[in-house]
């Protein structure tokens, strides 16, 4: 009988997922906050200063989003290189030191002294691989995509403008601002919803729970922007 053909399957786009659940959470959930927020203030039929505020929110929650992304991504390529640099150094001025941590991290998955002793001399032997060994099983880091920065900016930003105009725009063909409400929180939850479901489907949560979750944490947020303004007003 031949062998079954076993096929691996791991989720492994865990940054660029991480970047659109960043960007598209806040963009679902802080826009329609404010809508919800100005909508306990304003006039009833006053929709357009919802949607100007609205769209005001939007493009700068987006670009300070974005800009957010491409800090942190610069921030940890930078870090990177610091403690690989240091690394080096250390290989220079501490050699037996190193050998040793190297030799730890073997015996850490049960490898005895007299087998570890020839691995850890073919990884010292080059400094490059000794460096780069030391940098992903010493400090857990792995070398940054070079061009993350910008990808990571330009995804988190997309998410936002795109997860804000959600609750958005139905206060642009209401012709209330209460209808553009209702509209804007039943489209909302849905939105929510689906995004929280597939976000446990992509990352391993259970979906359904992901997508109530998602939904509290939205609704809660504009339940406590409009009774704020309500009780201002």
């Amino acid at each position: 009988m031949p062998a079954t053909l076993h096929i691996e399957k791991h989720f492994t786009a865990t940054a660029a997922v991480r970047d659109v659940v960043i960007g598209m959470s806040d963009g679902l959930t802080v826009p329609f906050a404010l809508a919800a927020g100005l909508s306990g203030a304003v006039a009833a039929t006053n929709t357009k200063l919802v949607v100007i505020a609205g769209l005001a929110e939007i493009a700068a929650g987006s670009i300070a989003m974005g800009l957010g992304g491409y800090l942190a991504a610069r921030t940890d390529r930078e870090h990177y290189h610091a403690e690989e640099e240091r690394e080096y150094r250390e290989i220079i001025e501490l050699p037996q030191e190193e050998r040793r941590e190297v030799a730890e991290v073997f015996a850490g998955y049960g490898l005895a002294p007299e087998h570890t002793e020839p691995v850890v001399a073919a990884i010292s032997a080059d400094p490059k691989r000794w460096v780069d060994f030391m940098m992903k099983h010493e400090l857990g880091l792995e070398l940054p995509d070079p061009g993350r920065a910008m990808r990571s900016a330009a995804t988190i930003a997309v998410s936002y403008l795109v997860g804000g105009l959600v609750p958005l725009s139905p206060y642009m063909f209401a012709d209330t601002v209460l209808r553009g409400l209702w509209i804007s929180i039943a489209v909302t939850l849905l939105a929510l919803f689906v995004f929280g479901y597939v976000k446990g489907r992509l990352t391993g949560i259970h979906p359904l729970r992901g997508g109530i979750q998602t939904i509290l944490i939205g609704g809660l947020a504009a339940a406590a922007a409009f009774g704020l303004a309500r009780a201002i007003s």
